[in-house]
This record gives structure tokens, C-alpha cells and sequence, in this order.
């Protein structure tokens, strides 16, 4: 039986709301997730997670593999254990991060058929990251929600290699799931596993790799790479064919795919999952999200950023805030936060991740019920 049920579509878009059961609770589609890179949402504790109504988190497998490496969650009992965190999780294969390191310097390694060889950016030891390995150190963490190990291209690579990515993908894929059938005899557990499509803006590629995983069969497929070109322009295309690709009860994740208006507009598509840095990092940073007017998602500018590092905010004794529903951020003044964040202080970092995770979640608040009246 299906972990994921559609409960509702739009009748204004191809938008829809879903449930998914997890070993960790059930989560409400559409849903973003903040990254807890290494275990952990930067400066917040999983009290400031839960008073935000957070319904799950991405770990980083690359990262936990490295460091405090796998005997550490073992011994923990799993990665949940670990950090002390009571609902869902998904746990990325680690490719991105592996492709990331050796596309920016390929004397860190080298993407062959077999795996991905990777030279930790820790101490400079020799790792192999395959099919096989990926799923298994997945398992170990004990995560609610998996990805399958893809080989992760620029989106502006040439057409003759993208199709030998594509093709790695679905092999890779192919191993995975022999994988994690093992796994699951093994533990008798069955996180969600996830395919992730490749094949840049190539939709004719995108199409067949989106075949060949479909043939496989997994819970849920991603989108693979970024959701912006070289030039930084929105994919709407790519991601909306993409979506299209992807059967109605399966899921749909959005891997990356972060800016509020980029999510209005997948969610639209029919994409249910998002995960991303920005709301954590870009807050740490000085840049905070608010909404704009009654923030409706229909319009064009339904939400305004500032940047609180400004010398226009060094003396702005109004609340970082005031509709907020968490008492720090009602409390404190943007020219305290100006204050933290110019002295690099935690607090200031703790602040504005806050604020900009409820924003993001009160946003896919907004998404769910703008599906349920048909509004989006």
C-alpha cells in the first residue's frame, strides 16, 4: 500500500494537497523542509522547531558520513536518536554534494560508472560513494524518506554528455533499488525511496529518464539539478514538463528549489516537496522575509525582503516582527538584531532563521489552504 494519498487537486492549476504516513508521523503536501546539514538546523534547538510547526527535515548523508561518521549514529540508535528530533526525516543520497566538490576542482575526485571516488575536504582521505553504499548508510540513519545516488549534472552541460548522466542515473537508480530491497529484508523498515530525474534542459532527456525510473518503480521522483539556468532564470518549463512526467500518486520533490515565488509557482505544477538553504542562510546574512500587504499568493509581489544589516536599521527600535506568533521576535528590535548580526553574535543568527522559517512555513500554510478553497 501507497505511504503517500492524494486528498484534494485544484481546479485552478495542477496544484494538489496529499498526506504521507511515516514511520515519524504524517506530513500535509505541499511542504518545504529547512536543511539540517550536519543534524541540525543552524542556531535553532528542536523546541524553536516545533513551536514553528515544522513538519520534517532533510539531513545531509555526505556530511554525517564524514562526520561524526556512522558508528556515532549507530551507536545512537539512528539519526532521529541522534539529534533528539520526533518526526519525519529524508536523508539525500549525498551525490549533490560529491558532484559539487569535483565540479568545482576535479583533482577532488572523479564520476565513474562504478561511483563516485571523493577526497573528504576534512582530513583529504579516499572515499567511494556507490549505489549500494549510499542506501546503506541511508538505512543506518534510519531515515523516513530516501533518495537514490544520481549523477547530478550542470544544467548547461552538452547534449552528448548529459546522456551519459542520464544514463548513469537510471543504472544507479536500478542498483539502488536491488539495494533497497536488501536493506529492507534486512531491517524490516521501508523508508520512501526516491528516483531523482535528470537531464537538464534536454526535455526530451528529461522524458527519458523519467521512463526509465518509472519502469523501476519508486515512492516519489525529484527533480535533479537546479531549478535555474546559468544565467539564474526559473526552468518553468522544464519543471512543469517534468511534473507532468510523474504519475498522479506518486510524489513530487522539488530537491533545492527555494525562493518563495519559485515554490508558488512549482507548487502550481503539481510539484509536493521542497527543500532548501535560503530561509536559514540568507537570514544569518541580514535578509529577512515578510509578507507584503495580506500577502496573497496571486499577486505579483506577495512578500518584500529586508536587509537588516543596513545602517537605515542601527537605530529601528520597532519589533523584528510584530505579527509574529513567537514572543522573541515580537520583543526583540530590529536594531538589536542589526546590533547581533554586526557582531557576528549567535543570538542574531538564532533571530533571523526564526523569522524566516515561520515565514516559509506559514507560506506552505498559505499554498494548502489556497489548494482547499481553490484559490491557487
Amino acid at each position: 500500500m501507497s505511504n503517500f494519498k492524494l486528498v484534494k487537486k485544484s481546479i485552478k492549476s495542477k496544484a494538489r494537497l496529499g498526506m504521507i504516513a511515516t514511520e515519524h508521523g504524517t506530513i500535509q503536501t505541499p511542504f518545504f523542509m529547512p536543511d539540517a546539514t550536519r543534524a541540525a538546523v543552524k542556531g535553532l534547538n528542536n523546541k524553536d522547531l516545533r513551536n514553528l510547526g515544522l513538519q520534517s527535515l532533510v539531513v545531509n548523508t555526505y556530511h554525517l558520513f564524514l562526520q561524526p561518521q556512522l558508528p556515532v549514529i549507530k551507536k545512537a540508535g539512528g539519526v532521529h536518536q541522534f539529534m533528539n528530533w520526533p518526526g519525519p526525516l529524508l536523508s539525500d543520497s549525498g551525490g549533490y554534494q560529491v558532484y559539487s566538490l569535483i565540479h568545482k576542482n576535479q583533482h577532488n575526485g572523479k564520476i565513474t560508472d562504478e561511483a563516485v571516488e571523493f577526497k573528504s575536504p576534512l582530513d583529504g582521505s579516499l572515499h567511494k560513494l556507490t549505489p549500494e553504499n549510499s542506501i546503506q548508510i541511508q538505512f543506518t540513519l534510519k531515515t523516513d524518506m530516501i533518495v537514490c545516488l544520481d549523477d547530478c549534472p550542470p544544467n548547461d552541460l552538452n547534449d552528448q554528455n548529459m546522456v551519459v548522466a542520464v544514463k548513469r542515473t537510471i543504472a544507479w537508480a536500478d542498483r539502488c533499488r536491488a539495494e533497497y530491497r536488501r536493506q529492507v529484508k534486512k531491517h524490516g523498515r521501508q523508508p520512501l525511496l526516491f528516483g531523482v530525474i535528470q537531464g537538464g534542459m534536454n526535455l526530451s532527456l528529461r522524458k527519458a529518464c523519467a521512463d526509465g525510473l518509472l519502469a523501476l518503480g519508486f515512492d516519489g521522483y525529484g527533480f535533479g539539478a537546479r531549478p535555474v539556468d546559468a544565467q539564474g532564470k526559473f526552468l518553468g518549463k522544464v519543471l512543469s514538463y517534468t511534473a507532468d512526467l510523474i504519475p498522479e500518486d506518486k510524489l513530487r520533490f522539488g530537491l533545492g528549489i527555494g525562493t518563495p515565488e519559485d515554490i508558488v509557482r512549482c507548487a502550481r505544477m503539481g510539484w509536493d516537496m521542497f527543500d532548501c538553504v535560503i530561509p536559514t542562510r540568507e537570514g544569518r546574512h541580514g535578509r529577512l522575509f515578510f509578507w507584503s500587504g495580506k500577502g496573497e499568493l496571486n499577486k505579483i509581489n506577495f512578500y518584500k525582503t529586508i536587509n537588516i544589516t543596513n545602517a537605515k536599521f542601527k537605530k529601528d527600535f520597532t519589533p523584528i516582527n510584530i505579527n509574529s506568533r513567537l514572543p522573541e521576535l515580537k520583543e526583540y528590535s530590529r536594531a538589536y538584531l542589526h546590533h547581533l548580526l554586526k557582531t557576528n553574535e549567535a543570538l542574531g543568527h538564532r533571530l533571523s532563521s526564526l523569522n524566516n522559517l515561520e515565514f516559509y512555513l506559514d507560506l506552505m500554510k498559505k499554498i494548502r489552504q489556497g489548494i482547499k478553497e481553490y484559490k491557487l
